[in-house]
């Protein structure tokens, strides 16, 4: 889920999609739009908070890793990954009409990037999750009436795994470490 640090990058979403659909606002109308949104009175506010967060730039930081799962089919990849899985539009992408979509979902502070265009990524990847709460998602996703997928719980002795396979064959293991 985006915060006040990602307000420029909302900004610009916001002036992209207005514009597609011939509302033209100005970059600064944008800014002041959301930060208004992200609870600021204005820019210039919300540009100082800004400013005060950014960390030393000598210090070396890793923030989170966004995976990019390359999807083949719009609706089906809805299906799973926001159907199923319970995830959440962030934003979306395209170059024009007819092109292939990029699109940001999110569930509880993880965020994957979905792309149809081919040189993004290779179909059949897997990845890790890390998670807490691995009990309560199996129990949801086995209560959904998904056709294609009833997941199990699976005790690997230090671990805790749920693992589905989305309908691109990329492997999202979900894991709870036990303490």
């Amino acid at each position: 889920m985006r915060d006040f640090r990602d307000a420029k990058a909302m900004a610009k979403t916001l002036r992209l999609a207005l514009g597609a659909r011939q509302h033209d606002i100005s970059h600064s109308e944008a800014l002041e739009i959301v930060a208004r949104q992200l609870g600021a009175a204005n820019w210039n506010i919300l540009s100082a908070q800004l400013s005060e967060d950014e960390p030393d730039k000598d210090l070396i930081s890793f923030q989170q890793a966004v995976p990019i799962v390359r999807i083949f089919e719009v609706a089906k990849a809805h299906e799973f990954y926001l159907g199923f899985l319970g995830f959440s539009v962030d934003w979306e992408h395209r170059y024009g009409e007819n092109f292939p979509l990029y699109t940001q979902i999110s569930r509880g502070g993880l965020r994957l990037h979905l792309s149809e265009h081919a040189g993004d990524a290779t179909p059949g990847g897997n990845m890790v999750v890390y998670m807490s709460g691995i009990r309560s998602f199996q129990k949801e996703l086995s209560g959904k009436n998904y056709r294609y997928m009833k997941p199990g719980l699976r005790d690997e002795g230090t671990r805790l795994e749920v693992e589905v396979i989305d309908p691109f064959s990329n492997h999202l293991r979900f894991m709870e470490l036990k303490t």
